[in-house]
């Protein structure tokens, strides 16, 4: 990981600590973050950049518009290239919805193509 992406990773890191009852762990050596269950995880680009995914993705509206499945049923990412692409409104909008999806209904498997 280059230090663009650790510091992508870092502000979106303090981020995300800032919503109450939220922690993070290590996974599969990914920063995953958690309420009731995943949220969601960083992870960093072989072509540079990080990618925010969100393990619900397919439940949230993407009213904005900067969700995408590349091919995947379940989750939904947005890669940021530069910490300047950074846009801490919309990134802080998203996961506000995955917290409310997370704390209104239980996961359940997308079985749907």
């Amino acid at each position: 990981m280059n230090s663009v992406e650790q510091e992508i990773c870092l502000l979106l890191h303090d981020l995300f600590l800032s919503f109450p009852n939220i922690s993070a762990k290590l996974r599969y050596k990914i920063p995953f973050y958690y309420q009731k269950s995943w949220l969601c995880y960083l992870n960093p680009q072989k072509g540079g950049g990080v990618e925010l995914v969100f393990l619900r993705g397919w439940e949230m509206s993407n009213a904005q518009g900067v969700l995408e499945d590349k091919g995947r049923k379940q989750v939904r990412g947005l890669t940021i290239k530069t910490v300047k692409d950074l846009n801490v409104d919309l990134i802080s909008e998203l996961f506000a919805e995955a917290l409310i999806i997370d704390e209104s209904s239980p996961y359940r498997l997308n079985r749907k193509g």
